[in-house]
């Protein structure tokens, strides 16, 4: 029966289309294709009225609901979302699982685990109960392929150093070394606990961490300097435990290699720590060092690419003017009698390059013209 109206309707429509080709009137064409096309509609419309008609009553009012759906995409999406909330107010167990914690405590797309690291600040952290068995398993956890147990490993590194420096002492080059390892984990969690490490590390040691210096000190300015703001931030304060914990006699010698590292970045933050380290020298400590040696490299810092290298240089700078014109300049006094006005200005003459003269009395004097001879 389906085939037999199938055919009558293509019957149909097969006439009317070769009417259309006999037509030579187009506007005649026109309404005839119209024609045919209402045609074709109120036959299928009739048949599907018939069918709904022959329809149980279940089977019609489902069909009717797909038509209100179909017509009423909005009835649908606000039908299901009415349900999704009534399921989700009867059954809250059913809920897809909330999204895990971040690994770090901040939104700087750290890491996401099913682990939650807590960053505890030095004063906080408390004693360990079982110091030796801590010692047997250290090393081992510091280099463990799970980074849960390493940054477990480097809190307990923080504890010993604090609370128990001489039990370290022993093993300290070889936990630097798995520090260094650590700064260098892709997961942001295990680098900024073991930056947080080494801000103990220097506070605690001092001088004794100087043999094991070099390897550090690299991935701490890597750290300040490229890699996610709160490492960074860890990193940085990390440095300046260095500067100010560490003898400056011994540590200018290990940062003035990177005041001319090809990373511009890195070369900024090693000038921050330069310039924090001559100023912990104190004046006796920059007559020994020697003005001379530390104005040249001020005055080449100043003409470095990124401001904050630019910055470090000025404030070195001005430490060594306060210095020059304050003691050296009273001692010369005593010793020769009055000196000329402009002894810092002839001192950087005598000392620089007139650019680079010129470029230093610009950010340490007033008038910051030196006529270039």
């Amino acid at each position: 029966e389906k085939h037999s109206e199938l055919g009558q309707a293509f019957h149909f429509a097969l006439m009317t289309f070769k009417e259309l080709i006999f037509q030579t009137d187009v506007r005649r064409s026109v309404s005839t294709l119209d024609m045919a096309r209402k045609g074709v509609i109120n036959w299928m419309s009739g048949k599907a009225l018939r069918d709904l008609n022959m329809l149980p009553g279940a089977e019609r009012r489902n069909e009717n609901s797909s038509k209100v759906n179909l017509t009423k995409p909005q009835s649908y999406t606000e039908s299901t979302n009415e349900n999704h909330d009534k399921s989700q107010k009867e059954n809250p167990a059913s809920l897809s699982p909330a999204p895990l914690k971040e690994a770090e405590g901040e939104n700087t797309g750290s890491e996401v685990g099913a682990f939650e690291v807590e960053y505890i600040e030095s004063e906080k952290l408390v004693n360990l109960d079982d110091v030796d068995g801590s010692i047997t398993t250290l090393l081992t956890g510091l280099d463990s392929k799970d980074w849960v147990m390493v940054c477990g490993a480097l809190n307990t590194v923080r504890r010993l150093s604090i609370f128990h420096k001489e039990a370290m002492l022993e093993i300290l080059g070889n936990v630097i070394s798995l520090i260094v390892k650590c700064l260098k984990n892709p997961r942001s969690a295990v680098c900024k606990t073991a930056a947080m490490t080494c801000k103990d590390i220097f506070e605690a040691y001092g001088d004794h961490v100087i043999d094991s210096m070099d390897p550090l000190l690299l991935q701490l300015l890597l750290k300040s300097s490229q890699d996610k703001r709160f490492v960074c931030e860890a990193a940085e304060r990390a440095l300046v435990a260095m500067t100010t914990s560490i003898p400056s006699t011994m540590l200018l010698a290990k940062v003035q290699p990177y005041l001319k590292h090809k990373n511009p970045r890195i070369r900024a933050k090693a000038s921050m720590c330069f310039s924090r380290s001559v100023k912990q020298l104190g004046t006796e400590g920059i007559k020994t060092y020697g003005i001379d040696k530390l104005i040249q490299i001020g005055a080449t810092q100043l003409s470095d690419q990124l401001p904050e290298s630019r910055e470090a240089a000025r404030t070195l700078l001005l430490e060594l003017q306060t210095v020059y014109e304050q003691f050296i300049v009273a001692e010369q006094t005593v010793e020769s009698g009055p000196v000329e006005t402009g002894a810092w200005e002839l001192f950087c003459q005598s000392k620089l390059s007139p650019l680079s003269a010129q470029a230093v009395l610009r950010v340490t004097t007033k008038q910051g013209f030196l006529p270039v001879s």
